[in-house]
């Protein structure tokens, strides 16, 4: 019987570890470009992102800028 408890108590922490490690791997983070950066590239949030408003999913033109170390050219 001990190590049945013992043994439930180790898989109950371990997936208690996994669904914590989960949700802060898939947790929202802020956005890394601003209404600053809009404006001083003069370029909207849909340029780079498949939203008009910005966030998600990049456009290609989003992906190339991306992948230059956030730079336009």
């Amino acid at each position: 019987m001990k190590i049945t408890s013992k043994l439930t108590a180790l898989l109950l922490s371990g997936t208690a570890i996994a669904i914590l490690f989960t949700a802060t791997a898939l947790a929202p983070r802020p956005a890394a470009a601003t209404e600053q950066f809009a404006k001083d590239t003069k370029l909207p949030c849909g340029q780079c992102h498949v939203s008009p408003g910005g966030g998600g999913a990049l456009k290609p033109f989003g992906q190339q800028f991306k992948d230059n170390g956030n730079k336009l050219q």
